[in-house]
């Protein structure tokens, strides 16, 4: 099964940027551990991170074409504004699951929404 961990905006300075919201383990770190996780169950897992919306879009539109199972996407900041990301993952029809590195409840009121 082939699974696409897709990571948006400002991802690649995890454990740098405000590591009392987002923790201080950096993307690579995450990667290696959930690879560490998986290992053993023989998941093709393709990792992706971009700070570009149209970039995510491609790779959503790839990850269809390529045929993956499914998609885990932390789209940051454009899981609150991005109807084109949202568009994307509705028309490529994969099972996809939103995750967070926060507890988007307890921050900002714009992140609730």
């Amino acid at each position: 099964m082939k699974f696409l961990i897709l990571n948006g905006p400002n991802l690649n300075l995890v454990g740098i940027r405000e590591p009392e919201i987002y923790g201080q383990e950096s993307l690579e770190h995450i990667i290696s551990w959930v690879t560490k996780q998986v290992d053993t169950l023989k998941y093709d897992l393709q990792w992706f991170q971009s700070n570009s919306e149209g970039e995510i879009i491609n790779k959503l539109h790839w990850a269809f074409e390529s045929k993956f199972n499914g998609i885990i996407i932390n789209a940051g900041a454009y899981t609150h504004y991005s109807y084109a990301i949202r568009d994307a993952i509705s028309a490529i029809n994969i099972p996809t699951v939103e995750v967070h590195l926060s507890d988007i409840n307890s921050r900002e009121d714009v992140r609730k929404k």
